[in-house]
């Protein structure tokens, strides 16, 4: 365990979160890090933005149970606000570094023949911070000889609904070819 680890879940009490689904999944779907509901269950995508994902994988026939779900950084990155509330906040990028070599080990554990980011964090963790998911979303890239597909985080339909059509269209887009790029 790293200093900054320990320091991190002492100081913080931070609840680790762990990947989700089967080790043998062909699909992996990674995000950011885990919110409050995430942190209250153990598991990554059941909150908020969680919904909003299952919608989504449900529209296009890709079911839940199969696919791998799991975050770069393992525990909720919070803030207070000044009345004392607690609150998301991005993970910084010491965080990502620190999580990034279990986030790589966990792939190469499951050996997904897929990866899907959701949001800028995941793909800019495993692609470079050249990228964002502005210019990239929907597009099929290349990770350690894999293909990486982009998506928008489901948290950002929830601020920005006028993000539905082209989330909905990269999602459609993502189903139509699953096939070609597991089996092609």
């Amino acid at each position: 365990m790293t200093a900054l680890f320990s320091q991190l879940y002492v100081e913080e009490q931070k609840i680790l979160v762990f990947g989700d689904g089967p080790t043998n999944a062909r699909i992996a779907m990674i995000g950011e890090a885990p919110g409050a509901e995430e942190t209250l269950q153990g598991r990554p995508f059941v909150g908020k933005a969680g919904k909003q994902l299952d919608e989504f994988l449900e529209m296009t026939g890709l079911e839940r149970k199969a696919i791998y779900i799991t975050n770069v950084v393992k525990f909720r990155p919070t803030k207070r606000s000044e009345s004392g509330r607690l609150s998301n906040r991005p993970p910084t990028g010491e965080e990502v570094k620190l999580f990034l070599p279990w986030l790589v080990q966990e792939l190469e554990l499951v050996k997904p023949k897929i990866i899907v980011t959701l949001g800028n964090v995941p793909l800019k963790a495993l692609m470079g911070k050249q990228w964002t998911i502005g210019q990239a979303h929907g597009q099929w890239l290349t990770w350690e000889k894999k293909p990486l597909y982009p998506l928008y985080h489901p948290a950002s339909l929830i601020y920005n609904r006028s993000l539905k059509d082209v989330y909905e269209g990269d999602v459609r887009r993502l189903a139509q070819s699953i096939g070609e790029k597991i089996y092609g």
